[in-house]
């Protein structure tokens, strides 16, 4: 054999057959049954092909004069991205990031260097810590603090009870990894108010903020005003290729800017990203306080089919979802679940459950509901229809 080459033949020695060697993983079967499926609660553009993400483009005239120069290092239409960001969000201005977690980076090492304190609070589950492989302490010099354990948001006690100074407190919202959940708006302003009691600055981990305004009553504009800086994806609310903002004052967005060189996101043109945030503005924002309100029907009629199909112990969380994505918990191993959700969305059409299935310890799973403009096709009683089918097939009955 040659050196660092990786021998394929299976431990008989025999070679595996075409079949097996082609033979699709899980993920490819759920993804193809999705794609196939007439009726699914949400069409996710990341995983559509090629040729309908590049279809989104077509609307880019709607959006922003395509007779102007293409942008270079940041100008043009991100620019006009920018303004508008920071109309939206009520800021000074907004600065373009590739990613979020380049965006939350720079916005945190540039408040550490005005309080001169390197620490940041933040809850244990926030996705800097969970997902980004703890790049605050490995790449920026922060200094990460944990509190607040429970799955949801900190009170404004937990945030007074910090045993150590912190320079800033990060919140996200919504905290996906505890079900997409939030406080209610009295309990973001107490926590807000701890957090100035203690000199802290406030960053909202805003990725999903968009979908915040039907949970909190108010619009965007009053709910970022709350802080100090924040942090908005274009992709995870909004269907855009990539991309994400920075907004807060005028001259921390100057210097998050010359931070965004250093790091390495000054990139040359952007206007496919920039354009399609654009147009995920015009058509999406519009429309996510009806995706939420339509989340709650969905949880709802989930909860009773899946009581109807006779489950002896399943969780819809939260009860009422708080934005328009929420989970459920099922007490099964989650190769078993995702395999039924993938032979019920083949044989009737109806793709109930279209996410991945998390395993969360022995005989327990979870998965994400994800409600987008296709579950607006589905009734109560289609949701509650398709609950109970899900469950008998679980169940065997």
């Amino acid at each position: 054999m040659i050196a660092g080459m990786t021998d394929t033949a299976d431990h008989d020695g025999t070679e595996p057959t075409t079949e097996e060697a082609a033979a699709p993983t899980q993920r490819e079967r759920r993804i193809a049954a999705w794609r196939n499926a007439p009726r699914v609660m949400a069409r996710l553009g990341f995983l559509a092909p090629l040729r309908e993400r590049l279809a989104l483009l077509e609307a880019a005239g709607d959006v922003h004069d395509l007779d102007e120069t293409a942008d270079i290092y940041g100008n043009g239409v991100v620019e006009a991205l920018e303004r508008r960001v920071a109309d939206l969000l009520g800021t000074e201005a907004a600065a373009f990031f590739p990613t979020g977690t380049m965006a939350q980076q720079v916005a945190l090492r540039c408040w550490a260097g005005r309080t001169g304190n390197p620490a940041v609070a933040l809850h244990p589950l926030s996705h800097p810590e969970v997902y980004e492989r703890h790049a605050f302490s490995q790449v920026s010099g922060l200094r990460p603090v944990h509190f607040a354990n429970e799955p949801r948001l900190p009170t404004a006690e937990e945030v007074r009870d910090v045993p150590e100074p912190f320079g800033a407190l990060m919140l996200e919202l919504p905290l996906r990894d505890a079900g997409f959940v939030l406080p209610t708006w009295d309990e973001l302003t107490e926590v807000v108010e701890a957090a100035r009691e203690r000199d802290a600055i406030v960053h909202f981990d805003g990725a999903r903020l968009w979908e915040c305004t039907e949970h909190f009553g108010k619009p965007l504009e009053e709910i970022a005003g709350l802080a100090d800086s924040v942090y908005v994806s274009f992709y995870k609310s909004l269907d855009a290729f990539g991309g994400a903002a920075l907004a807060g004052p005028a001259s921390l967005v100057d210097e998050a800017k010359t931070w965004r060189h250093r790091y390495g996101g000054a990139v040359f043109q952007q206007f496919p990203t920039a354009l399609s945030a654009l147009i995920g503005l015009d058509r999406e924002l519009p429309r996510l306080p009806e995706y939420v309100r339509h989340a709650r029907v969905v949880a709802a009629a989930l909860r009773e089919g899946l009581e109807a199909g006779g489950l002896p112990f399943f969780r819809v969380h939260p009860e009422v979802p708080h934005t328009y994505d929420f989970q459920v918990w099922l007490p099964y191993e989650a190769e078993f679940v995702a395999e039924t959700a993938i032979k019920a969305g083949e044989e009737t059409g109806r793709m109930l459950f279209d996410n991945h299935w998390d395993p969360k310890g022995p005989g327990l799973s979870f998965t994400e509901v994800y409600v987008r403009a296709d579950a607006l096709e589905w009734t109560a009683d289609d949701v509650r229809e398709a609950a109970a089918d899900f469950a008998r097939r679980l169940t065997g009955a």
